[in-house]
């Protein structure tokens, strides 16, 4: 039976090929092959969850009380512990019952925000590169999308005084993140206010994408968008327990700021799902209460590998800098080879899978990201893997020896 009259929706079409799919695809023909890859394209950390969430979810789980539909808008407690936390970490107040919203993973609400607020046609301000679902679920919802190019000379942020005029009136709202992903940038407080300034004069809603406070470096404390006077009353802050706390398969996040923005958000959900498992919920309370001991674990293992991979690469020519945040290094390809190419070659003649940076966007055309969820060990032997390949960082070439 001809089956061609079954389309899906045109919004479907609007979307550019899913890379962290096409990468699948590629990985397990690559284990067909009987390749031991080393994969360091998505930003999947590795190691276990916390042992103390892990009890905590079992004993929720054994606790029938917690086998109903959760609330709507998430436990009391859940939330009173993110408000808590948002407290003691950047001294920012929030109302448990309307300035947080538990989610399915950060990724879940940023999309869905865009479905709550966005009609066909409206305009969307999103960097390039950016985390895809700051641009997909815009286009989902039917929007249009104004990619603000962001460049290596300016530190990889938004150059606000860039927008034009015309483009800054029509705006609705504006997708940002920092420390970001991919780009691993990190933002000072002086780029926060000036973007506050910038929404509120043209009247456009902030969405700031936080999913690395935790995950920063020799010092470097980041900026919640919600510490600058002004920014609860036009925005609202994403955050994940995915990365921090190697919980990523739980499916756990929440927004906070602005009770119209998450009230407007919590509606929709409310349409389309129940929230998560109660249980989830203590066992995410008990991850947001753990000691700092267990955060400074978590940034000195990444800081470890951070460093490793930026001294093993620059012998191999590359001269990375070195971020103060995130789980990413953000590295240029040879001049000349595609991103796209150059991830494919590392990919076969290495087994070494990295993320090329057109994924994120046009914007991130001729880098790619590279994830540190390895530990030293693994990263030492990807470098030894592009030695003995002659993979290497030369203006104009990719060498891949024939040894």
């Amino acid at each position: 039976m001809n089956l061609d009259w079954i389309k899906p929706a045109d919004r479907l079409g609007s979307l550019p090929p899913y890379v962290f799919a096409r990468l699948d695809e590629l990985k397990v023909r690559a284990r067909e092959q009987g390749l031991d890859l080393i994969d360091l394209g998505m930003g999947n950390p590795d190691g276990p969850t916390p042992q103390p969430v892990v009890e905590a979810a079992i004993a929720a789980l054994q606790n029938p009380v917690n086998h109903g539909y959760p609330p709507f808008e998430g436990t009391a407690s859940f939330r009173r512990t993110i408000t808590d936390w948002y407290y003691r970490r950047y001294n920012v107040k929030l109302d448990p019952e309307g300035e947080a919203l538990p989610l399915l993973g950060s990724k879940e609400g940023l999309t869905h925000l865009a479905i709550a607020y966005v009609n066909p046609g409206d305009l969307v301000l999103v960097p390039s590169p950016a985390y895809p679902a700051h641009f997909r679920g815009p286009l989902i919802a039917g929007a249009t999308i104004h990619s603000l190019i962001l460049k290596p000379d300016n530190g990889w942020l938004i150059d606000v005084a860039a927008i034009p005029e015309a483009i800054a009136q029509q705006a609705k709202i504006l997708y940002f993140n920092y420390p970001s992903n991919p780009t691993a940038a990190t933002a000072p407080r002086e780029f926060f206010e000036e973007i506050v300034d910038f929404a509120r004069h043209y009247e456009i809603l902030l969405v700031h994408d936080l999913c690395y406070a935790e995950l920063a470096f020799d010092g470097y404390q980041p900026t919640s968008l919600l510490e600058i006077p002004g920014a609860k009353e036009i925005g609202v802050e994403f955050h994940t327990l995915s990365k921090t706390y190697n919980m990523a398969g739980w499916r756990v996040g929440f927004v906070v700021g602005n009770r119209h923005i998450v009230q407007g958000l919590r509606t929709l959900k409310t349409n389309l799902d129940y929230g998560i498992f109660a249980a989830l919920q203590t066992a995410a309370e008990t991850a947001l209460q753990l000691p700092d001991v267990y955060l400074h674990d978590v940034q000195a293992r990444y800081r470890t590998r951070r460093d490793f991979l930026i001294e093993g690469l620059a012998e191999l020519g590359w001269t990375v800098p070195k971020p103060n945040a995130t789980m990413y290094l953000w590295v240029p390809c040879p001049v000349g080879v595609g991103s796209t190419d150059f991830a494919l070659s590392v990919l076969q003649e290495t087994g070494v899978v990295v993320t090329p940076g057109n994924a994120f966007g046009s914007g991130g055309e001729g880098y790619v990201r590279v994830s540190l969820i390895a530990d030293c060990d693994r990263l030492s032997e990807a470098l030894r893997r592009f030695k003995q390949a002659g993979i290497c960082y030369k203006p104009g070439t990719l060498v891949a020896s024939s040894d």
